[in-house]
């Protein structure tokens, strides 16, 4: 049964131009904007939007999502992000979310490879030689091919990080909840069976949810079960990978090096360790944002809200328990 002309909140940090085009794609839709955390909850009790795209513009800390899940809240939000933990838990019953995987997976992917390549190519080394002006004739590279890539969370975007590490010659193996085969990807397991892969793989990828399940997943005992030579890339949600125990790894030794893009708390602290460690790059939480990622995310949303106008099936439903 298709639905009259919703009611439709817009929270991001920059609104204009998605509320040009919804107004192109809706044109007599109701629409509401918001540009803050603050005061969230009376814009809604205000307007009482059925529908909300919101945007988690400032991080997980003080995120407002009481005034999203309140009663006469919206029926439906579509979260710009893939992560949904700032919002766990939600009653299934009472508002259905959405959230915007895949849209930045390439994004995520070559990010992904841009630091491993970073360790692989000893770039910082290089840039030291050319610092002192020093040729070094016997300087070798490392390739990535023959190497083993895990991938912990074959998603949309752990899936990319596979297609693009099979072009760069590596075995590929990974976790999932639900196992089956998929295209390269050499083998797939289930997640119980990570204490038998850390100490296969080369380069680890972290790309699954943060849910109960996931929280603390890379501690100090995957720590100490992979490689000394292991480079970790850390593109889920902070909170996956234990910052404290990534800390203690780098700087006993216990893995050559860290691309860190997610963390417990964001920004990342002034007086964090991470700060100072050698061979680990910090991130931002930037791996899935380039110039068109905000309005690719939103013509998905339209794509949906096309879809929920008419009665149909939403894609990208979110379960609260498997976090995707």
């Amino acid at each position: 049964m298709s639905r009259t002309v919703p009611r439709i909140l817009i929270h991001n940090s920059e609104t204009d131009a998605l509320a040009t085009r919804l107004a192109e794609a809706v044109p007599n839709a109701e629409i509401a904007t918001h540009e803050s955390y603050e005061g969230l909850c009376d814009v809604i009790a205000g307007f009482r939007p059925d529908v909300a795209y919101s945007v988690a513009f400032k991080g997980r800390q003080g995120f407002p999502r009481e005034a999203l899940l309140r009663i006469g809240g919206p029926e439906w939000i579509t979260v710009g992000g893939a992560g949904v933990d700032h919002l766990v838990p939600w009653d299934t019953g009472a508002v259905t979310v959405c959230n915007s995987a895949g849209v930045a997976a390439g994004m995520m992917a070559e990010y992904t490879m841009g630091m491993i390549l970073h360790f692989t190519l000893d770039v910082p080394g290089l840039q030291a030689d050319q610092a002192e002006r020093h040729w070094d004739p016997h300087r070798k590279m490392v390739p990535m091919h023959g190497k083993t890539m895990l991938i912990v969370g074959l998603g949309q975007n752990g899936h990319a990080v596979a297609q693009r590490a099979k072009a760069f010659g590596c075995t590929v193996i990974g976790t999932r909840a639900r196992p089956c085969q998929m295209d390269h990807v050499d083998e797939v397991h289930a997640p119980d069976a990570l204490p038998k892969l850390w100490g296969r793989a080369d380069f680890v990828v972290i790309a699954t949810p943060l849910v109960p399940s996931t929280r603390g997943m890379v501690g100090a005992t995957a720590f100490a079960a992979m490689k000394p030579s292991a480079v970790l890339v850390d593109i889920s949600r902070g909170g996956v990978v234990d910052g404290h125990a990534c800390a203690a790894a780098m700087e006993a030794g216990e893995i050559a090096g860290a691309a860190l893009d997610v963390f417990e708390v964001e920004p990342l602290p002034q007086d964090s360790a991470m700060w100072t460690l050698p061979n680990v790059i910090i991130s931002p939480h930037c791996s899935a944002v380039y110039t068109e990622w905000a309005m690719q995310s939103f013509d998905l949303f339209l794509a949906n809200l096309a879809r929920w106008q008419a009665g149909d099936a939403l894609n990208n439903i979110v379960n609260p328990e498997r976090g995707y």
